[in-house]
């Protein structure tokens, strides 16, 4: 594994990156403010579980891969940026309903778990950051390097979970502030369905930031 000093140094440039709102903390907060936290914290374990690929790959020299073929990240930047759209289209076109928080189904979180790891599976700059970020930390006089980039990224989306979740709690707090009539009008389903459709212009336009 790294010395203690890479590691230390590691985790203080994670944190730095995480708590830097990106495309991946926007979806967490507008799946929160529009139900709350128990869909924030399910949407943060979708693009965890997502992220836990990413690291798989990183792990296994895929990551190269699909940095060297600009076809490949092309094609998934695409598909990943269409989907996050088709998220907004979908959410601004929903016929409204008085939902509240426990109204919420089973199947309901079931798909905000499912569309956090799409989300995430389809952004390939994921791939490149891990495949850029964690190397730098590696230490080539210890253990194998794939066992360390598997730790190094594992203890990265610990952190992740650790800070979106605060987020998305966050968020939620502030939804209950809000009060019952303002949740229970347009503006959090037109809200949400504007930022699924900026993260998609985002994903598409822009070739670097972190998820």
């Amino acid at each position: 594994m790294p010395d203690t000093t890479s590691l230390l140094s590691f985790v203080a440039a994670a944190l730095i990156v995480l708590l830097i709102p990106g495309p991946g903390v926007l979806y967490v907060i507008a799946r929160s403010l529009s139900q709350g936290h128990r869909a924030g914290l399910v949407s943060v374990f979708g693009l965890s579980l997502g992220a836990l690929v990413h690291v798989a790959a990183a792990t296994a020299g895929l990551s190269a891969i699909l940095l060297a073929s600009s076809v490949a990240f092309g094609t998934v930047k695409g598909l990943g940026a269409a989907y996050l759209i088709y998220l907004g289209i979908r959410t601004l076109l929903a016929p409204r309903a008085a939902a509240t928080l426990e109204a919420s189904t089973r199947r309901s979180l079931n798909r905000i778990l499912l569309d956090g790891v799409v989300v995430t599976l389809l952004n390939p700059k994921i791939a490149v950051f891990f495949l850029a970020f964690l190397p730098q930390f590696v230490d080539s006089r210890g253990a194998p390097v794939s066992q360390q980039v598997l730790m190094l990224g594992l203890i990265y989306v610990g952190l992740a979970l650790v800070t979106d979740s605060s987020y998305a709690l966050f968020a939620a707090t502030i939804r209950r502030w809000l009060g019952g009539r303002l949740r229970q009008g347009p503006l959090p389903q037109y809200a949400t369905g504007a930022l699924y459709i900026g993260l998609g212009l985002n994903t598409a336009l822009n070739g670097r930031r972190r998820w």
